[in-house]
Order: structure tokens, then C-alpha cells, then sequence
């Protein structure tokens, strides 16, 4: 089952689930069907928000409670972690904002800063600003290519037609993953120290 029927036959909880689990693609569909009229615009901007909220909580306190567990130990040896956690040693509210852009910390990152000393007041606050500033860009970026897409005489009818604007979304959140993990390493290239 595709994305986008699953979208439109489950609506905004699909929405919720998707942005808990897949993230950018599913938030990016909800605006591209928001556009078509199908979705309330502010329905999926809020689902995708607390679906991603849920989520890294949920994360956070897997790190912040089982430490030990045999799950944060294979978060804890991944090379993504360690620099997961320079980072929010270095910027840590910059990095509680920034992470769910930055891709390979995507996930890792809730359960690091639940290992870290960011006390969980905080981070439910920031991750909640976070999560809806999220949301709110991949969806009116996906909004914004479908509103493109049809001013250019493109009709998004077929689920085709959806795995283009999907891959152009995802190209797009890749080159700013790509540009933002390069601003926040002071411009260095991937691997340079």
C-alpha cells in the first residue's frame, strides 16, 4: 500500500503515525494532499507535530532511563551518536532545533540527548517548538511543490505523479540536511576534523 493511500484512507492519523515513524515523506505527502483539498492544512501540520514529538519523547526517555538496555548500548556504539552528542555538548539548544533537518542523527539523537545532561523540562518544551516549526516546513513545503506543480499544468492524480514530488521533496530535504550538518561542522567537509 502506498503512502498516499494509506494518507487517504486513514487521514490525519496516518499522518501522526507516519511523521512518529517515517518522518519527512509522509509529513510532505500530507501537504501535497492538503493542497488537493483532501487534508486540512493545520490538521496535518499538528498531526505531523505530535506524532514527531511523541516520538522523540519517547526516545529521550528510552535514553534517559535504560541507559543500560541492550537497545541504547547499539544507539550508544553507532559513529552517529558520538557526534550527536558533540553537538549538543557544543549547541545544545541550537541542536534540539536542528536535528530532525539533519540526516544520519535523525533518529539517534533523542535517545543522546536523553543521555545527556539537558534536563527533560527543557527538552519537552524546545522539542514541542521544534516539532511544530517541523512540521509546519516540510508540510508547506510539500504544499508549496504541489501548488508548483499545478501552476506548471501538472495534475497529481496518480499515484506516479505522487513518487515524483516525493523524490523531488526528498532531494530537497537532503541538500538542506546536507547544507545544514555542513554549517554546523564551521564548514568543514564530511569527515574533515
Amino acid at each position: 500500500m502506498s503512502i498516499e493511500t494509506l494518507i487517504a484512507r486513514f487521514g490525519l492519523p496516518a499522518i501522526f503515525v507516519g511523521a512518529a515513524i517515517e518522518g519527512e515523506t509522509v509529513v510532505a505527502t500530507g501537504g501535497l494532499i492538503a493542497h488537493r483539498g483532501l487534508l486540512p492544512l493545520a490538521g496535518v501540520i499538528a498531526a505531523a507535530a505530535a506524532g514527531s514529538f511523541l516520538a522523540d519523547q519517547g526516545f529521550f526517555w528510552l535514553g534517559r532511563s535504560a541507559r543500560q538496555s541492550r537497545i541504547v548500548a547499539r544507539i550508544r556504539r553507532q559513529s552517529a551518536y558520538a557526534r550527536a552528542l558533540r553537538l549538543i555538548e557544543r549547541y545544545p539548544t541550537a541542536f534540539i532545533f536542528a536535528f530532525r533537518f539533519l540526516w544520519g542523527l535523525r533518529t539517534v539523537s533523542p535517545v543522546a540527548i536523553g543521555t545527556s545532561r539537558i534536563d527533560w523540562r527543557r527538552f519537552a518544551i524546545l522539542n514541542a517548538v521544534a516539532a511544530l516549526v517541523w512540521s509546519s516546513a516540510v508540510t508547506a513545503v510539500g504544499y508549496a511543490l504541489a501548488g508548483t506543480l499545478a501552476a506548471l499544468g501538472a495534475r497529481l492524480r496518480t499515484v506516479e505523479h505522487y513518487a515524483l514530488a516525493i523524490v523531488l521533496l526528498a532531494a530537497l530535504a537532503a541538500g538542506f540536511g546536507w547544507w545544514l550538518r555542513r554549517r554546523l561542522r564551521g564548514g568543514k567537509e564530511p569527515g574533515a576534523r
